[in-house]
């Protein structure tokens, strides 16, 4: 191996006055540099509407009651309450949140808007801290000691022209079996769900980055929640690592088979919003491979180049046949030389990613800046903007770097060169010695 890298390192120095090693290493780095920037981005897009769902939505587990009647649901509501400590030792197990959810309608002085709105504990904010990561509050904080208090979402504040302090009419489907005194004098013994009307005071107004909690979500008091959604309630389970789901779910269940209570059900977040994640994850499958579409350009570059070399240097290929070189070694040769190429591509190509990736903010700053120069020579306007929050609902841009995915996209770049290469040299076995060197 000694002489063969020995060889190798003096081909690619005599080819310095060639422009296609170059070619085929700014190829490589650019390639690499695009799919690290472009994936980290995406990664910043998907993570953040992903926690924002897990954290605040769905939960990493729920346990929630199925029952039928009123008795079904007293009995779950009792179990509930007795596994809540047991689950909270469980290990894994980050955070344990009651909660309950009503579907509303929400009346301001500006208009009305449906909403979620989801019953928590007045602790639930200091007990769940990926929820208190999320829902960043612009106005008033998270109060819900009292039943009267209501924290809205900033986009429906907005919407309804709400401010903090406000009083707002809530209008809520109780299905509790019989209307509500505001039509019990029309309607008598019905099994219809009932309309509960109730008046709330805005006590928090918060952003969570992700717009459909923010256009239409809101939280109450859990024992106010109760009198709207009736006594049953499903226990929101936080988890140290969310891929540990199914492990935690299956100690659920066990746990609810020893207990004897069968109107419980364990769900974990693959669960829910299954549509939404499998779009995320074909979108991020199709933009990794049409990016990667770079390396297969770059990797025919370097197959051309490397099999003009091999026709180029039948001389030398042939002395070294006649030698005692093998068709593996001189091969291995040219394998080496792409190896050099796809070496020094990808490494320059990653530190370059990595360094926008981690600064991409500055990065897109400088873009924008940049273009927004040359539209005001020539078209004398500015205001360009690569994310406009007009169009895209971001507050700030982040980029989430993942170790695998840059490791995989730095062996793509590596390995499009020596597959190329080896290729590529798969001539070296058809040069005949004697026939080179007949007339030399």
């Amino acid at each position: 191996m000694g002489w063969i890298a020995f060889v190798a390192r003096r081909l690619v120095i005599r080819k310095r006055g060639s422009p296609s090693p170059v070619l085929a290493i700014l190829g490589i780095a650019v390639g690499v540099l695009a799919l690290t920037v472009i994936i980290s981005v995406m990664n910043g897009f998907q993570l953040g509407f992903i926690e924002s769902i897990l954290e605040i939505s769905s939960y990493y587990v729920q346990l929630e009651s199925i029952a039928k009647d009123e008795s079904e649901e007293k009995s779950t509501t009792a179990a509930l309450t007795l596994l809540t400590e047991e689950i909270k030792t469980m290990p894994g197990v980050n955070a344990v949140i009651p909660f309950r959810e009503v579907q509303a309608l929400i009346r301001g002085d500006w208009g009305q808007q449906a909403v979620v709105v989801r019953g928590l504990p007045y602790n639930a904010y200091e007990e769940d801290t990926g929820m208190a990561e999320k829902l960043v509050f612009e106005e008033g904080s998270f109060k819900l000691t009292e039943n009267t208090d209501i924290l809205l979402g900033a986009e429906l504040a907005a919407r309804l022209r709400i401010g903090l302090g406000d009083t707002i009419q809530l209008i809520s489907i109780s299905g509790s079996g019989s209307l509500t005194q505001l039509y019990s004098d029309r309607i008598e013994d019905t099994d219809e769900p009932s309309a509960d009307e109730s008046f709330f005071t805005v006590t928090g107004i918060f952003r969570s980055g992700f717009y459909e909690y923010d256009l239409g979500w809101g939280f109450i008091n859990f024992d106010k929640a109760g009198e709207l959604a009736g006594s049953s309630y499903t226990l929101g389970i936080k988890l140290d690592d969310r891929w540990q789901d199914r492990r935690i779910a299956a100690s659920l269940t066990e746990l609810i088979e020893a207990s004897g209570i069968s109107q419980l059900r364990v769900r974990s977040w693959r669960d829910f919003n299954r549509a939404f994640f499998g779009a995320l994850r074909t979108e991020k499958l199709f933009m990794f491979v049409l990016v990667g579409l770079i390396f297969i350009v770059v990797g025919l570059n370097i197959y051309q180049a490397q099999r003009r070399i091999v026709l180029e240097r039948r001389e030398e290929i042939g002395l070294l046949r006649a030698v005692g070189a093998g068709d593996r070694a001189v091969r291995l040769v040219f394998v080496c030389d792409g190896l050099i190429i796809g070496l020094i591509g990808a490494v320059s190509g990653t530190i370059l990613g990595l360094i926008i990736s981690f600064n991409i903010a500055a990065f897109f700053s400088l873009l924008e800046h940049i273009v927004n120069t040359i539209l005001a020579l020539f078209y004398q306007r500015e205001g360009f903007a690569i994310f406009s929050p007009a169009v895209f609902y971001i507050k700030e841009l982040k980029a989430r770097i993942i170790p695998q995915e840059v490791l995989l996209i730095f062996l793509f770049g590596l390995f499009s060169a020596l597959g190329a290469s080896w290729f590529a040299s798969g001539r070296v076995s058809r040069i005949r010695p004697a026939e080179v060197l007949r007339y030399e």
